[in-house]
């Protein structure tokens, strides 16, 4: 009994060390630190340009910046753990930052993590899929159409080194 205590403990340990627990979303002012500029591709920059940089924009000229059914969308984090309304801190999750689409940066978003895929994926970095743009362009009568491969065309902001 002792040894199957020991052996429990010992692995909730392990387990402790090497998960790194939940990753928290940090927001586009921390990601823009290292995304933004010429040498970097502007990818800040060309997001600023498009539509999701906007989207919370929309629900407010609409009136509905409390309205939960509009900001799971329309904004980043909203009750995943970035922020819920009223909070002091809404205004840093305002449109479709990078994390809506690449998960919570807290952990990958150090330089060890972003130079290395597989270790910045472990740490929570999202490979987009499909499944990342329906979960709001579903295609519903409010979303409208959506074209995966068209809608990357439009937002494409890859950066690689020269």
């Amino acid at each position: 009994m002792k040894k199957l205590i020991f052996a429990a403990v010992s692995i909730l340990f392990v387990f402790s060390i090497v998960y790194p627990g939940d990753f928290n979303y940090v927001g586009v002012k921390k990601c823009r630190m290292c995304h933004k500029g010429e040498k970097k591709g502007k990818v800040y920059e060309k997001w600023l340009e498009r539509a999701h940089s906007k989207a919370f924009e929309a629900v407010k000229e609409n009136g509905e910046e409390k309205n939960p059914k509009c900001l799971g969308c329309h904004t980043t984090a909203f009750n995943k753990g970035g922020y819920k309304i009223d909070d002091s801190i809404a205004s840093n999750f305002d449109g479709v930052q990078c994390e809506s689409c690449h998960g919570p940066g807290s952990v990958y978003k150090k330089t060890k993590y972003m130079k290395d895929r597989e270790l910045a994926i472990k740490n929570g970095l999202v490979n987009i899929t499909e499944k990342t743009c329906t979960r709001c362009h579903d295609g519903s009568e409010h979303a409208g159409k959506f074209n995966y491969k068209e809608a990357l065309k439009k937002i494409d902001h890859t950066y690689r080194k020269k």
